[in-house]
């Protein structure tokens, strides 16, 4: 494996679909497309992934805000690592390039969301440091209230 980490530019932003669509299977693919270009152009939005030899294997996206009650921070987004390289610690050097990252942003804290279902994910948080401070609620406005 040639591992690297690094930013994905908003104009090749499209290029997280094939990982993204693994974990979003609810979302039409042409809203699911709409929605990345637009988060690519967010200023407080980036997107960075774990490359082996040109192909990326990794994605997360880093949503950048200041909250009242930890700084500055940051919030890591649908983070995937294609199958084929899970159970190799990749999320463990990925996530260490993301604390340096956004470190040197000047980032003071990070927080994150996680599928209830998703206990791989609970396992792996806890092993970062993280502890679980509150519950995330959602409510659609859409009228269709569906979850997509």
């Amino acid at each position: 494996m040639n591992i690297s980490f690094t930013t994905i530019n908003k104009d090749n932003i499209l290029s997280i679909l094939p990982l993204l669509s693994i974990i979003n299977t609810k979302t039409p693919p042409d809203i699911l497309k709409s929605r990345v270009v637009e988060m690519g152009n967010c200023p407080n939005y980036e997107c960075v992934a774990i490359i082996n030899n040109e192909e990326i294997i990794g994605i997360c996206g880093l949503w950048y805000s200041i909250r009242h009650y930890l700084g500055k921070s940051v919030e890591p987004d649908h983070v995937i690592i294609s199958e084929t390289y899970r159970g190799k610690g990749l999320g463990k050097l990925f996530f260490k390039w993301i604390y340096e990252h956004t470190k040197a942003k000047g980032c003071e804290a990070m927080e994150l969301n996680t599928y209830s279902s998703n206990t791989k994910s609970h396992k792996f948080y806890y092993n970062e440091g993280f502890n679980i401070y509150a519950f995330h609620f959602a409510k659609i406005l859409r009228e269709d209230q569906k979850f997509y």
